[in-house]
């Protein structure tokens, strides 16, 4: 399995962030591009009781199918990660319902990729997220290449985010007294 280590902050002004990164040696590889994903779950969130995740991701025309597990949060988050593309979502929803798993929570963002020139292995990227409650940052890769691309773009471990979507998403519903049920722009926009 592969890990996954990443770390997100909160981004007041998207442009100023672009302009932070093009300084810091970044180059911009994937356009804002919609994203949609569908977290499921089998009856009595067996997954979220164990700290999993099961994805269906669209982004853009591409579908990836991911499973997550095995969480550790210090300064940085980390977590086994399996994924594969998937040729159609509807069918592995499909699927995944046959084999009795249900949508449990949907959230969309915008996202554009970026990756470091200094890095020619692609072990390290930044994506930014525009997302129904706010925009975010998140820097993946080795932990010290995290910190390091975080210290170029004035970011301190103070700054640093460990919580998934859907928790910053539950934080959010409690602060706000929102009814929506997912983070999606219609949604969070009722």
């Amino acid at each position: 399995m592969q890990r996954e280590i990443e770390i997100k902050f909160r981004v007041a002004d998207l442009r100023a962030l672009a302009r932070q990164l093009r300084a810091a040696g970044f180059r911009l590889v994937t356009r804002r591009t919609r994203e949609m994903n569908t977290l499921y779950d089998l009856p009595g969130e067996i997954l979220r009781k164990r700290k999993e995740l099961l994805r269906i991701r669209k982004y853009g025309s591409a579908c990836t199918l991911t499973h997550k597990c095995k969480g550790r949060v210090g300064r940085h988050s980390s977590r086994e990660e399996l994924e594969t593309s998937v040729a159609d979502g509807n069918k592995m929803d499909l699927i995944l319902r046959a084999l009795g798993y249900a949508p449990s929570f949907r959230y969309e963002k915008f996202r554009a990729e970026w990756v470091d020139k200094k890095m020619p292995d692609g072990k390290g990227k930044v994506v930014v997220d525009e997302t129904p409650i706010g925009n975010f940052c998140e820097i993946e890769g080795p932990p010290r290449w995290i910190d390091a691309t975080a210290k170029r773009l004035g970011v301190t471990p103070a700054d640093y985010i460990t919580k998934n979507y859907a928790a910053l998403f539950a934080d959010w519903k409690q602060e706000t007294k929102s009814p929506a049920e997912e983070m999606t722009f219609k949604a969070v926009k009722r």
